[in-house]
């Protein structure tokens, strides 16, 4: 199994093309395509960057083909449940998907709609891979936990060792969980942005802050090599997380 996991991406679309040329891939048929490799998407797809909807329907369409592994972020659960109607709280980035949704035309959203619904309903919680020596997980998931999908791991996964306290800026305080890890398996996340991709013990967060202004990154694996490029968004040094 060859991947190239791609971090929290938040509607940076052109980076997200960028990265994906960089990686050797070749655009067939409206999706890229590598003879020996598929892309994985640890979630986070939208919200805060400029092109969320374009980035739906290519990851949408790379799943639907078999060509590509999406496990959701805490931004796409936040989506799924804007999209069905429930009550939630536009901001924290959603503001600017929402905002390009209400500027399409009704064919537009429904399109859209549809195909988020089912890349979502379809995906799994977190995703175990290479007979468990890989595991995909929007935040994180701690080693005892693989293979539970209960309240408790998923508000891991999706938000992190969260401690229910805020930053001062309104982000919720998260333990750093990745430096108590002692598991074999690797565990690639995102979800906090770091100004490197951040290796530790077997764990990479490869969540760069593209839409801060950072890099978007991937993972290769099995070469456990990190690949980036640089991002075209304002810099926003702030919400980097630096350990």
């Amino acid at each position: 199994m060859k991947l190239d996991i791609i971090g929290d991406i938040h509607g940076c679309f052109d980076e997200l093309t960028a990265l994906i040329e960089k990686l050797g891939y070749s655009w067939d048929d409206g999706i890229p395509v590598h003879p020996g490799r598929k892309l994985a998407f640890i979630g986070d797809l939208t919200d805060r960057g400029p092109r969320s909807f374009d980035t739906i329907e290519l990851v949408a369409a790379l799943c639907s083909r078999g060509k590509a592994r999406y496990v959701p972020g805490n931004h796409c659960d936040k989506l799924y449940r804007y999209f069905l109607g429930h009550d939630v709280q536009i901001r924290h980035g959603l503001e600017t998907t929402v905002a390009e949704w209400e500027s399409a035309s009704p064919s537009k959203q429904a399109s859209i709609k549809k195909q988020f619904l089912t890349l979502y309903e379809r995906a799994p919680l977190y995703d175990v891979l290479d007979e468990g020596r890989l595991i995909l997980a929007h935040a994180g998931i701690k080693e005892e936990w693989i293979g539970r999908k209960d309240k408790k791991v998923r508000t891991f996964v999706l938000y992190g060792d969260i401690t229910g306290e805020r930053n001062p800026d309104g982000t919720p305080v998260r333990k750093d969980w990745a430096r108590g890890y002692h598991g074999h398996p690797w565990i690639i996340y995102g979800h906090t942005p770091v100004p490197e991709p951040r290796r530790i013990h077997h764990t990479v967060n490869i969540d760069t802050g593209a839409v801060f202004g950072g890099r978007l990154t991937a993972f290769r694996y099995p070469e456990l090599e990190t690949v980036s490029v640089p991002s075209t968004m304002p810099s926003f040094p702030s919400r980097f997380t630096r350990y």
